[in-house]
Order: structure tokens, then C-alpha cells, then sequence
């Protein structure tokens, strides 16, 4: 928790940046880089921006609002439903006959990210990435849309391990909302969408990719770890 406060203070220092954004979901992972930011920073030079679409929760972007207001942090609401529709409507030509996929769920991640970046060259605010090793080693994020930003936290810190974070923020007074912490992780691209229809869950994933990463091991090693075939 210190090196990654400590870091992030460090290049704002030696870059002469003084303030930071960030998206907002009302997940784990975002509402710890927002408690970093902010203890590195200061809450007043930390801004989150709330972009729920038509398949974000109720309850995500009330706990992201908590967040913001249990650290002193402003925070602004961008609902991207409009926009998305827009695009939509724009590639319905060229979309006819197939099914709601992936293009339309990163076509979201998208439009945070151009919100975001425009935000950022507008005022000079440094957009700061919210996607963790796990995610980023299985290439469970959206090029041009969630990994936008000039600095990636938690970028080397498995799943597990910023669930291991929160709690140690949490360990005097409850500044992440519980629900953050309790919930399924889901990226909310879709109606019921959780990470583990696409992943392994988050505790077997850690390991086999800590296994891999961290120690080398091939592929082969790893299953004799005990985990199968397939997934590794």
C-alpha cells in the first residue's frame, strides 16, 4: 500500500502533474486506485467520473458515489447511454443480421475512454488506468477504452491481491463500501455479465498466472500444481 502511494506521488512529482482522474464503476478495482490517488494526492486533487450506462446497477453507482463522498473526493455523473446509442444506430447498417457481441460491449469501454482522455487534454488532469495484472494478462480489458491513461496503479497487482488492499483501507473505518468488497466482479457490458463467465475464478487465475508470470514455470509445471488442463 505504501510503495503504491509512495509511486504514484513519485511521478506526479518528478512530471509536474498535480491532478488526477479517474473512472469510477463502483468496483474493487477502481474504488482502490481512488483511495491510493487520494492519499498520494490529496482527495481535493482527485476526481472521479461516474459514466453508467443502460447495464450499469443502481447499486454500482451508488457505491461509487460513496466512495467519492466517504474520501472528500468531487465527482462528476457522465451517463454514456445516449452516446451509445448513437453509435449503434450509426453501425445498423453495417451491423444488420448480427447479434449484440463484444463490439458493442467494448463500443462502451470506448466512449469512457474518449470522455476520459478528453477530459484529461482539456484541463491537464492525469487519467490514471484502473485495470489490474489479472485482467491485463489475459487481455480482459478493451484497447482504446479501459486502458486509457498515463498511469497504471494497480497494473502489477493480481485480483486478489487489491481485494487484500481494500481490506487494509478498510482496516480502521469503512472508507470502500462493503458491497464493493462482497459483490460479484463484473464489468456490466451486458445484462447479468460477470467476470467469471469469461474467467476462471479470480483466486485459481491468480495463481496459475503468478505461477506462470512471477515464476516461469511452463505450462506443463503448472498443471502439476493440480489445476486443469484446459484452463491453464
Amino acid at each position: 500500500h505504501e510503495a503504491l502511494v509512495y509511486g504514484i506521488r513519485d511521478y506526479f512529482d518528478k512530471m509536474g502533474f498535480k491532478k488526477a482522474i479517474l473512472g469510477a464503476s463502483g468496483g474493487i478495482d477502481s474504488a482502490v486506485v481512488q483511495c491510493l490517488a487520494s492519499a498520494a494526492l490529496g482527495p481535493e486533487n482527485v476526481t472521479a467520473f461516474l459514466m453508467p450506462s443502460q447495464f450499469s446497477s443502481e447499486g454500482s453507482v451508488n457505491d461509487a458515489k460513496k466512495l467519492s463522498e466517504n474520501l472528500g473526493n468531487r465527482y462528476e455523473m457522465l451517463p454514456i447511454t445516449e452516446m451509445f446509442n448513437a453509435g449503434t444506430a450509426t453501425l445498423k447498417n453495417l451491423f444488420a443480421e448480427t447479434q449484440f457481441g463484444i463490439a458493442e460491449e467494448n463500443m462502451q469501454a470506448r466512449i469512457r475512454g474518449l470522455l476520459l482522455m478528453s477530459y484529461s487534454n482539456k484541463f491537464g488532469d492525469i487519467l490514471l488506468n484502473t485495470s489490474n495484472k489479472s485482467e491485463m494478462s489475459v487481455c480482459y480489458s478493451t484497447l482504446y477504452g479501459d486502458m486509457c491513461g498515463s498511469l497504471s496503479p494497480i497494473g502489477d497487482v493480481y485480483k486478489s491481491k487489491v481485494y487484500s488492499l481494500a481490506r487494509f483501507i478498510n482496516r480502521q473505518e469503512e472508507i470502500i463500501p462493503g458491497n464493493i468488497l462482497t459483490k460479484a466482479p463484473s464489468a456490466e457490458l451486458r445484462p447479468g455479465q460477470k467476470d467469471s463467465d469469461s474467467l476462471p475464478d479470480y483466486p485459481v487465475l491468480d495463481e496459475i498466472l503468478r505461477l506462470s508470470i512471477d515464476e516461469r514455470k511452463e505450462r506443463v509445471e503448472v498443471i502439476t500444481h493440480g489445476y486443469d488442463t484446459n484452463t491453464v
